[in-house]
Formats: C-alpha cells, sequence, structure tokens
C-alpha cells in the first residue's frame, strides 16, 4: 500500500466535519484527537474521538482559530497530523507552514499553495497567466474607497466586492451603483476580518444569472493530478450554498471535459497538492469563468462521494502520508445522481436569524441511497458562537427526478425538535418547478423564493411534533416514589406490557 499511514491525527474543527473525519480515522485504524472550546464541552465530536483536548473560551479567536493553542494540543498529544476540516484554519496559510516547521503533517495543500491559491487577486494573476480564463475585476487587492470608485466604473456596474482571504461567501456584496459602493466595502471588509483575519477585498465583474459550477480535484506529491468531475452549487442565499448536487443538469459531456481538464491546469499552475475544488461562474451561453480555488474539503463533498465512490477523506489521508494517487482519469466516472441539503441551526420564516438552543428531539431520516452527516444529537444545545451548520442530508438516486423525490421523502421524515431550521423551506425550492427543471441560477432564491412562508400543513405537523416532544421531556418524578394526590403517575413501557407474575 506505500507509506505508512499515521498513528494518531487531530481534528483542528467541531460539528459534522469533525465527526465526518473521525469516522475516516476510525475506519483506517488512526487514532484520533478532537479539540473543543468551553461551549462544545458535550459536543458529538468530542464524544467520538480517541481522546478530547480543551483549548480555550468559546470565541473562535481564543479557541478554534488559536493556532498556539492546537499546535500545543497536537504535540502534547502526539499526533503525526492535522485535519483542519473546512473553515476556521482550513485555507490559513500561516497555520499550514506552522504545522510543516513544527513537523506536524497538515492534510491539505502545502503553504505556498495555499497561500497563492488562499489570496484571490494572486490567483486570479496566476490563472490569468496560465491561461485560464477569469472574471475581469482588479488586479490587485483595494487600497482604498476611492480607488475602488475608480476600478467599478472601469470594470462597469453591476460587481461584486469580495474578500481577498477567504471563501464561503464571507465578505461578499452586490453593487449596482456607486451610491451603493461605500457600504457595501465597509460592511464587506468587517465581515471577512471577523471570518478569516483579514480584512483586504476587491472588486470583479458581476455576471449576470450564472449558474456556480465546482470542479473536486486531488492532486498527489508526484504531480498526479485528476479531476472527480463537478458540483452545481446554484442554490444559495446570502452567496452561502444551500443545496447541491451532482451531476449538474447545464453540463453536458463535452462542456464536462473542458472544464475538467482546465480544473486540472489550475491546480497544476499553481502547485497544488491534496484535495481542493476549483470553482467556476457558467454564464447563459455556457462559458465558464474561474472564479476562486477552495484548498480544503468542501462542505458540499459527499454528492462527489455518492456519484463516483471514491471517499474524498480517506484519499486526503492517503495523499498526505506520502502515497501516490492510485485514480486514473480515465478510469473515474459518474453514476447515477446525488443531492445535499444543508442543515442549519437558522429561522426561515424571520429572515433566517440564527436559532440556537436545545435539541429535544433529533430522528435522522434513514433508508435506501440515504445519508446524514450530522453533528448533533437529541438534548444538545446549539450555541450561537460558530457557524450554524447542523448536518447535511445527502441522497443518492438513478436519476435526477428520482433524487429530488427520494430527497423530499427524507426530508418528511427529518424531524428535529427545540430550534428552527430550514427544512420546510427545502422542500419548497426542491418541489419548485424550475428547480425540477434543472433551470435555477444563483439568483434562484431572490427570483423564485422571496416573501416564502410556511406551508399550513408543515407548521401543523410541527405543532403535533413539538406537543409529542414536551410530553416526553415532562419532568416527572421517578417511578420509585408515590405519586402526590392528582399527580400523573410517570410513564413506564414495560407497564404496557400489562400485569407481570414470577414464573411466566
Amino acid at each position: 500500500m506505500g507509506e505508512k499511514l499515521f498513528d494518531k491525527i487531530l481534528v483542528a474543527n467541531r460539528g459534522e466535519i469533525a465527526v465526518r473525519v473521525i469516522r475516516a480515522c476510525r475506519e483506517l485504524g488512526i487514532r484520533s484527537v478532537a479539540v473543543y472550546s468551553e461551549a462544545d464541552r458535550a459536543s458529538l465530536h468530542c464524544q467520538m474521538a480517541d481522546e478530547a483536548v480543551p483549548i480555550g473560551p468559546a470565541p473562535s479567536l481564543e479557541s478554534y482559530l488559536n493556532q498556539d493553542r492546537i499546535i500545543e494540543a497536537a504535540r502534547a498529544a502526539g499526533c503525526g497530523a492535522v485535519h483542519p476540516g473546512y473553515g476556521f484554519l482550513a485555507e490559513n496559510a500561516e497555520f499550514c507552514g506552522r504545522c510543516e516547521k513544527e513537523g506536524v503533517v497538515f492534510i491539505g495543500p502545502n503553504s505556498k499553495a495555499m497561500d497563492l491559491v488562499g489570496d484571490k487577486v494572486r490567483a486570479r494573476q496566476a490563472m490569468e497567466k496560465a491561461g485560464v480564463p477569469i472574471i475581469p475585476g482588479m488586479k490587485s487587492v483595494a487600497v482604498g474607497d476611492e480607488e475602488c470608485a475608480a476600478q467599478a466604473r472601469k470594470i462597469g456596474y453591476p460587481v461584486m466586492v469580495k474578500a481577498s482571504a477567504g471563501g464561503g461567501g464571507k465578505g461578499m456584496r452586490i453593487v449596482c451603483g456607486e451610491d451603493e459602493l461605500r457600504p457595501a466595502l465597509e460592511a464587506g471588509r468587517r465581515e471577512a476580518k471577523s471570518a478569516f483575519g483579514d480584512d483586504s477585498v476587491y472588486l470583479e465583474k458581476y455576471i449576470e444569472e450564472p449558474r456556480h459550477v465546482e470542479f473536486q480535484v486531488l492532486a498527489d506529491n508526484f504531480g498526479n493530478t485528476v479531476h472527480l468531475f463537478e458540483r452545481e452549487c446554484s442554490i444559495q442565499r446570502r452567496h452561502q450554498k444551500i443545496i447541491e448536487e451532482s451531476p449538474s443538469p447545464a453540463v453536458d459531456d463535452a462542456l464536462r471535459a473542458r472544464m475538467g481538464e482546465t480544473a486540472r491546469k489550475v491546480m497544476t499552475a499553481a502547485g497544488y497538492n491534496n484535495a481542493g475544488t476549483v470553482e467556476f461562474l457558467l454564464d447563459r451561453n455556457k462559458k465558464f469563468y474561474f472564479l476562486e480555488v477552495n484548498a480544503r474539503l468542501q462542505v458540499e463533498h459527499p454528492v462527489t462521494e455518492m456519484v463516483t465512490g471514491v471517499d474524498l477523506v480517506l484519499q486526503q489521508i492517503f495523499i498526505a502520508s506520502g502515497r501516490k494517487l492510485a485514480l486514473r482519469q480515465e478510469a473515474l466516472g459518474q453514476r447515477g445522481h446525488a443531492l445535499e441539503c444543508r442543515i442549519y441551526a437558522e429561522d426561515p420564516t424571520n429572515r433566517f436569524l440564527p436559532s440556537p438552543g436545545r435539541i429535544l428531539y433529533l430522528k435522522e431520516p434513514a433508508g435506501p441511497g440515504v445519508r446524514h452527516d450530522c453533528g448533533i444529537y437529541s438534548g444538545w444545545d446549539v450555541p450561537i458562537h460558530y457557524d450554524p451548520i447542523l448536518a447535511k442530508l445527502i441522497v443518492w438516486a438513478g436519476d435526477r427526478e428520482e433524487a429530488c423525490r427520494r430527497m423530499l421523502a427524507a426530508l418528511d421524515d427529518y424531524v428535529l425538535l427545540g430550534i428552527r431550521t430550514p427544512i420546510p423551506f427545502l422542500k419548497d425550492v426542491i418541489r419548485h418547478p424550475a428547480f425540477r427543471e434543472g433551470k435555477a441560477t444563483t439568483g434562484f432564491i431572490k427570483e423564485h423564493m422571496e416573501g416564502w412562508t410556511e406551508a399550513a400543513k408543515d407548521e401543523g405537523k410541527k405543532r403535533l411534533a413539538l406537543a409529542a416532544a414536551a410530553y416526553l421531556t415532562l419532568d416527572r418524578k421517578p417511578a420509585s416514589r408515590p405519586a402526590a394526590a392528582g399527580a400523573r403517575e410517570a410513564y413506564s413501557p414495560w407497564k404496557s406490557l400489562g400485569r407481570w407474575r414470577q414464573g411466566e
């Protein structure tokens, strides 16, 4: 099999992605070490790992973004490698470089490649030089508002304000006129600083009615690079993906081949290794433009795993341990269709504001072709401090229409009580004719779901479920004590079987 795998891996993340990595370690017989903040002491990822190490208070800057604490935890636990998951330090070139200096393997790209692709402006410059089509925009980060105004006039409105140092929709703002530019720059800088510790932004042309199509790439340390085809990620809310799928209904075989080879070219030009994603915008004329490289495992990676049969986390670990890619481009293919819905702690009836609180009851959907990547459990308190993603529901079926029906059935079976989630909203998106016809663009939510309200039947089902949960979680006295006069006796499933007699 080649190089020996690691004995122990520290998972420098939380929630469902930490659980996903821990499961992969378990499958390979590698011991896992979780890290946790004070707010995550009772989290599922801590319970699943072989060891768990506290790294500080609830705020991310004092825990999951604290490089010193994480390096110390890795060294103290004797970990040979760190898996960063997504978010937090996953695309931080400084942290990657520190791991390299400390002799701890970073399960991701090398620091030089990460530094290049992590700086969106430098990445654009490198890709333009390599002959990769890019969106018109600024060639350097914005120095001041006046420079931005001049560049915006040159590029032509509408323009997009984008964070130079990160992705995930953080810091992004669409600007349709000069009067909107200054507030958008200020808001974009604040959000970028909070999310990535870097407030630098730049402008690029906003492509109207685009589709967001990305290609998953794997590259080893010996120059071997393959792509694992595309994911369609056009269903977005505030530039944050909420539903993803593979294959893309907008991409035919010829276009897929061109985009896939371009994705490989991008990674080769960047000197990239390990798993990464090349993101493109696809316009209404099927012309595609390089958008950015996400130098990490994507939230939506399971849809690729479902249609290709390739476990991306295992591949990350194999590559980081020094193994050559065993995959060959000509042997890879897509089979069937996969959809993913992100389950957030958000209230879709109240502008999708965060909905922290205690999960009173969780019933996970199951069945053929259903996968639930989850970081929660009944009785857990969802904290306010972090990204509100709780879980991901993924389905696979033989074709797209069958996958849509299976996803709707799985969402119907999904019970999560105590907090609000966008499950009813997701169902209505998937039911929408434009989605079912595969015609969605990144403007789908604004165009078709503006002013959305929850259907009465879903609200009625929710009230019945909440009533049942309230009954089940009543604070009753122990059955061993005599009940007070007029008090309801504690429920016991054994009593429902009838009277017990010795010898029967």
